[in-house]
């Protein structure tokens, strides 16, 4: 986040690359300039098993501050519990490419064979708004988000021991020794990218992490003049 079937040929994203690091509420790269009058933009990666949609429920379950959680839209089926609309935005690989030749998206990527992407509606009517928008994504579909919004703010979440993600993932119970092997791997190529993120938050504790993350969010919407 690979050819793409015939006949509508579209062209994967290429990753990009950045410097810097941070660690909890730290700054690392800085936080970048900051949009007056709009909603704050935060980005959320991290490998597999680390704790992003509990974390990121944890933070909007506080209802403290004016934040949503972008739904992302994707080609693979709906796992077991998983509803359209609340989960993901569940897509015909024909309405995905559609979409992508349209613009429609603000970041996409091809991942274990389905693609993952963030409609724009999803994002900028609701950062117009004052709103903030959490975008809980991989490491390419971030790179692609910090091009093109230079004021998004990125957050690594990860766990300070390797065993822990195998753990976590295995505790599912949802996926074969295939998958998971795949997972895992994509987990490291996932860690070695962590320096391009301006903050990072060790998920060992969850209250932990969920307040270091309330904390960097909050941060931004005092920047940008809309904390309550």
């Amino acid at each position: 986040m690979s050819p793409v079937p015939v006949p509508v040929p579209v062209p994967v994203p290429d990753s990009q690359s950045g410097t810097g690091t941070g660690t909890g509420t730290g700054t690392g790269q800085g936080e970048g300039p900051v949009s007056k009058g709009k909603g704050p933009l935060i980005i959320l990666s991290g490998p597999t098993g680390c704790g992003k949609s509990t974390v990121t429920a944890r933070l909007l379950a506080r209802g403290d501050l004016p934040l949503r959680q972008s739904v992302s839209a994707t080609t693979r089926p709906p796992r077991s519990g998983e509803r359209d609309g609340v989960h993901y935005r569940f897509w015909t690989r024909e309405r995905f490419e559609e979409e992508v030749h349209a613009g429609g998206f603000l970041e996409w990527a091809l991942v274990h064979g389905n693609y993952y992407g963030t409609p724009r509606s999803e994002v900028q009517p609701y950062r117009e708004r004052s709103i903030g928008v959490i975008l809980v994504i991989d490491v390419q579909g971030a790179a692609q988000v910090r091009l093109k919004c230079p004021d998004a703010v990125s957050v690594f979440l990860r766990a300070s021991c390797w065993q822990d993600y195998e753990r976590r993932l295995r505790g599912r119970g949802t996926e074969d020794e295939a998958t998971i092997a795949r997972r895992l791997a994509t987990a490291r190529e996932e860690l070695a990218r962590a320096c391009e993120y301006q903050c990072e938050v060790i998920n060992d504790d969850l209250e932990s992490a969920v307040e270091q993350f309330h904390a960097i969010v909050r941060r931004q919407f005092e920047r940008s003049g809309h904390a309550g």
